[in-house]
């Protein structure tokens, strides 16, 4: 067993999470938190506890913590982003509990082992993800921290995206650092759009069909070179809307560079289908990107689309704190923690479930949640589970017969197959079923 996941220190989880929930094992540790496998011991229900060290250390991360806690409460209904099950404050008031649900690996982890992915599982990601990021742009919120270690996956192939520490509503927005992926944002563009998510959602499909990120880089100048080598040559409209003036001369001086189109970096046995969407994704201009609603109609994730399960918002999400109101920590902590009263005061059983008109928009009141949905696992990734899966239509089964992926850890206890962190060190394991 490795230590380094497999053990389990009691003193790092206090007395009065104990008491509520039973940690089975450490999931993993970083600078800034740890992450246990646990029980809720009133439910039984399989938990995530995430503990965020010194969350209120600054202001910037007493906003971002913040920030983060208010938009996983407006969102967490959709089926596509983690649910926040609760939060908690830390006995030393600098420290927080967020108790998520359960999921069992990431995009990021699936990826780097190499086989686990065939092309219906990567169809089934995309549509999945091109779904939350729809809800969210319908309530005029931008994630803008999309990569394949925010992709939540569990034993079906179900998607839940995650972090949302630097997403903003666009009616909040300040001008600040987002997502060094999208061009526009490299090259030093302040002006925000929902297609700095789109351009992310490319750079997901283009990692999932060449195995590795597609534009890696040295730097933020050897990451333009790589983006501009491979995407078609901006026009000077296209160069202007980005409204960047250090972007604009960067831009004049690569155009001289020769090109290597998208094709020539990724397989030949690379679908056509995926191919076109990653070219109407990875546009520079961020207004002539595919919209999430777009996406949700391209061929290659036709199989999957029905309207009705891809609700939106009908109104604007906005936090309760502007971004350019900038509070103490200390104020931050006690309107955290205010707000979070009034959610967690509400009996579940009171709390609307999301429901969606037939044009497929979402009919839940503002900044509200509802009591999480219970989900039925099945023991192995497969997407013919219709009666388990809410997301797969009833005829899925027969448009995926035969895409059967069994995963699971080397242990002796095949349920908890993807997160494979007993023996793996991390890496899920594909045997034969």
């Amino acid at each position: 067993m490795s230590k380094k996941y497999g053990s389990t220190n009691v003193s790092e989880v206090e007395e009065h999470i104990n008491l509520k929930y039973e940690i089975k094992k450490r999931l993993g540790k970083g600078a800034y938190g740890i992450v246990w496998k646990a029980v809720d011991r009133q439910s039984g229900e399989i938990v995530a506890v995430k503990k965020i060290f010194d969350a209120f250390r600054n202001r910037t991360d007493a906003q971002r913590t913040f920030r983060e806690i208010m938009f996983l409460q407006e969102f967490g209904d959709h089926p596509n982003i983690v649910k926040l099950l609760n939060v908690i404050r830390a006995q030393n008031d600098k420290d927080i509990y967020l108790i998520f649900e359960y999921m069992d690996t990431d995009l990021h982890a699936v990826i780097k082992k190499g086989t686990l992915l065939k092309d219906i599982h990567k169809r089934y990601v995309m549509y999945q993800l091109f779904k939350a990021i729809k809800y969210l742009h319908s309530g005029n919120v931008i994630h803008r921290d999309q990569k394949p270690s925010n992709v939540l996956l569990d034993t079906d192939c179900v998607v839940k995206l995650c972090d949302f520490g630097l997403a903003r509503s666009l009616n909040q927005i300040q001008e600040d650092s987002g997502n060094p992926a999208a061009p526009e944002i490299l090259l030093g563009s302040t002006r925000y759009t929902k297609g700095v998510d789109m351009w992310s959602l490319g750079c997901i499909l283009g990692e999932m069909l060449l195995g590795k990120a597609l534009f890696p880089g040295t730097s933020t100048i050897n990451q333009i070179e790589k983006i501009m080598s491979a995407i078609p040559h901006p026009s000077p409209e296209d160069i202007l809307a980005i409204k960047s003036e250090y972007g604009s001369s960067v831009i004049q001086r690569m155009l001289l560079k020769p090109q290597v189109p998208l094709e020539d970096l990724l397989q030949p046995s690379v679908p056509s289908d995926a191919l076109d969407l990653l070219r109407g994704l990875l546009v520079f201009n961020p207004d002539k990107r595919l919209t999430a609603e777009q996406a949700l109609q391209h061929p290659y994730v036709a199989r999957f689309h029905n309207p009705a399960k891809e609700p939106a918002l009908n109104y604007d999400v906005v936090l309760p704190v502007d971004d350019d109101v900038q509070l103490s920590v200390v104020q931050y902590r006690n309107k955290l923690y205010e707000v979070q009263k009034l959610y967690v005061h509400i009996p579940s059983a009171s709390r609307k479930q999301m429901g969606q008109t037939s044009n497929g928009s979402a009919t839940t009141s503002p900044r509200g949640r509802s009591a999480p949905a219970t989900h039925n696992r099945s023991f192995s990734w497969t997407l013919n589970q219709t009666q388990n899966n809410p997301l797969v239509r009833k005829d899925e089964a027969y448009i995926v017969a035969g895409q059967h992926l069994c995963l699971h850890t080397q242990q002796s206890f095949p349920y908890d197959m993807m997160m494979g962190m007993w023996q793996t060190g991390g890496d899920p394991v594909e045997r034969n079923c």
